[in-house]
């Protein structure tokens, strides 16, 4: 479906769609959302693109297989779940920083655990696609 129209909306939607997937990403610690949402948001993204431009091409834009993205993820989100163990707290707890970040807000370990999450989301969501993909 390589079709002049859709690679022309392609080069102004997916920016904006990985700026949005970022947007959700931090809104999801007061609001709902997350790293889950924000994730398949720039999984779309990225499909989007290969409808355009196809599978290859796409891949050949993100520099590297989307599946190195989950032990990342999956390594931050752990991570983030074990730091309160040095403060005596239990798994999961949530530590925030004193000050808040200008535009991000208060920073913590959810936010930590939600990149994770959207980072894993995005490798499997996409390892998925592009292996169907090849196989067709």
């Amino acid at each position: 479906m390589k079709t002049v129209i859709l690679q022309t909306a392609t080069r102004y939607l997916l920016p904006l769609l990985l700026l949005f997937s970022i947007f959700i990403l931090l809104r999801g610690h007061y609001l709902p959302g997350g790293g889950f949402v924000g994730g398949l948001v720039a999984s779309i993204a990225f499909i989007l693109h290969s409808f355009a431009y196809g599978r290859e091409d796409t891949q050949d834009f993100m520099r590297f297989h989307p599946g190195y993205l989950i032990p990342i993820g999956l390594t931050l989100a752990v991570l983030s779940g074990l730091l309160p163990f040095i403060y005596g707290e239990p798994f999961l707890t949530g530590l925030w920083f004193k000050e808040p970040v200008p535009v991000v807000g208060m920073i913590g370990t959810a936010l930590f655990f939600d990149i994770g999450v959207y980072l894993v989301v995005i490798g499997v969501s996409l390892t998925i696609i592009f292996t169907i993909s090849e196989e067709i």
